[in-house]
């Protein structure tokens, strides 16, 4: 049970700083295999050269305070590795700096609870004629109690009170279950030195780890917490509101105060409507998947009367963080669904559809492959225009928006990109309808709003049309977390030349004298 708690809690541990992609739950789970193999190993050896239940509860005492203070100084861990290792690989820096973070971290209790399952066996074997029965017995406890460790956090104690906390429980659970033990064996006072310790720690840890802020360097924010699908950051001043999901990389969601154009994709992403005729029909149905918080809605609202709007975003609780920091209106249709399987369970048809899905480093592959964008298509209408936010834009052949790009091709005949300026932003424009670019032209000319006017000429202005290659993602192959994570290690090459640059020369002393001064 505990094993399978402390895996889930270390996803939830990892993902604010590398994402909750599929290469991370590799790491984790080969992590985690690893050091319950090695634990099999060990425990059995053990528990062949001495059949002594003090020592495996010795162990679990180890392994539970040890978990205890993962909430106390995990997050110190993981970005002192992501800080050392930052400055000395140049590729595939989540891979290494994930896979050390859960060697550093979780490799030695696990190992410990690794050798309980060969310990047990050894215990309860009197005889041979009845091992099959009492392997089964125990092979079926481990089950029920995985079944358990792995409900319970999803559902129950990282939705209710947050990661940290969940360890601590797991931790408590381990702990009283060696306690008890140690007290009812009635051994002498010299060998339970180790329990009255124990328990101290623990209760030092249920102080001082109990805080879920993985962003602790920050002091000002408005909102931190942790929902079933994501950590949830929000940080206000007096021109903008910001959601993260992940604190290392990037930010989800921005509203601007200021009652105007954002300068940032969402206001590129308002040249859909032009090409779906927004000045030439009564309205225009719009529907959003990735809602967010909402901030396309409300920022096309701000200039168009005649658009209705559907969001779907699949977390809940960023909907309501949308109504109580974003103002998104209470009166806004917003469904909390899967953006494929919202497709797939209804029959309307749009003007518009928004793809805004692939939030920071993580590019869910179900939403960028072939058969996701012909569901797209068939829920548009003739003339109806996708829009894409990608979020990852990369330079050089192979990266991921070149595939996306050719994903979409081969399901739309007309596809436009622009780059957004200053970010790693790329919006796409798809249709099916030969006349989209002449549509744009004739209602952006009818835009009376000289500000909108002006964005949209700019944006003519910048459209491309895109090289088509033919690399074609589909559900059965679509590597979008590889291919991100090359835009990763690009971005971070680029942001951190300088100071890898003064690393070089001059060492920490160097990095620590510039931060310094």
């Amino acid at each position: 049970m505990s094993v399978m708690a402390v895996e889930l809690g270390a996803s939830r541990l990892l993902a604010p700083y590398f994402s909750s992609s599929q290469i991370v739950w590799t790491i984790i789970i080969g992590t985690i295999m690893i050091a319950m193999a090695l634990g099999n190993v060990y425990g059995g050896k053990k528990a062949d050269q001495d059949p002594n239940p003090d020592k495996l509860y010795g162990r679990i005492l180890i392994a539970a305070v040890w978990i205890a203070l993962i909430p106390v100084a995990g997050k110190y861990v993981i970005l002192g590795i992501s800080g050392l290792l930052i400055f000395t690989v140049s590729n595939n820096f989540l891979i290494a700096a994930g896979f050390a973070a859960c060697m550093v971290i979780f490799v030695f209790p696990l190992f410990l609870l690794g050798t309980v399952t060969p310990s047990i066996v050894k215990y309860v074997m009197d005889d041979l004629e009845d091992n099959g029965r009492l392997v089964g017995n125990l092979n079926a406890c481990n089950t029920i109690g995985s079944i358990i460790g792995t409900f319970v956090p999803t559902f129950i104690s990282i939705p209710a009170v947050g990661t940290s906390i969940t360890f601590l429980i797991f931790a408590g659970i381990l702990l009283v279950l060696s306690v008890i033990y140690f007290v009812s064996s009635k051994l002498p006072l010299s060998k339970m030195k180790k329990v009255p310790v124990s328990l101290a720690i623990f209760l030092l840890c249920c102080i001082f780890g109990h805080n879920n802020s993985f962003a602790f360097w920050e002091k000002d924010l408005t909102y931190e917490g942790e929902s079933v699908y994501n950590y949830l950051q929000v940080r206000e001043d007096d021109s903008q509101v910001v959601l993260s999901t992940n604190v290392l990389f990037g930010v989800q969601s921005v509203y601007k105060k200021e009652k105007g154009l954002t300068g940032m994709y969402y206001d590129y992403a308002m040249a859909a409507p032009y090409m779906a005729g927004i000045k030439d029909k009564e309205e225009l149905k719009v529907l959003i998947l990735g809602m967010g918080t909402g901030t396309y809605l409300t920022q096309c609202s701000r200039y168009f009367d005649n658009m209705t709007f559907t969001g779907v975003e699949i977390d809940q609780k960023i909907t309501d963080l949308s109504h109580q920091y974003f103002q998104l209106p209470d009166t806004a249709d917003v469904a909390t669904y899967d953006g494929r399987a919202y497709l797939n369970v209804i029959k309307d048809t749009y003007d518009v559809i928004m793809v805004d899905a692939y939030q920071d480093i993580t590019i869910p592959f179900q939403m960028s492959s072939k058969e996701f964008f012909t569901l797209v298509k068939d829920h548009l209408t003739p003339d109806g225009v996708m829009v894409v936010n990608m979020n990852m834009r990369g330079s050089g052949e192979n990266n991921i928006n070149e595939y996306l790009t050719d994903t979409i091709a081969a399901v739309f005949s007309e596809i436009r990109t622009v780059d957004v300026p200053h970010t790693t932003n790329v919006e796409l424009f798809a249709s099916n309808d030969p006349g989209m670019m002449q549509v744009f032209t004739e209602n952006r000319l009818q835009e009376d709003n000289p500000e909108l006017f002006q964005m949209m000429a700019l944006i003519e202005e910048s459209l491309e049309t895109p090289e088509i290659r033919g690399r074609v993602m589909t559900d059965d192959r679509a590597p979008v977390e590889l291919l991100g994570m090359k835009v990763i290690d690009e971005l971070i090459t680029d942001e951190l030349a300088y100071y890898k640059k003064v690393f070089k020369e001059g060492g920490i002393k160097a990095i620590l004298d510039l931060f310094r001064g």
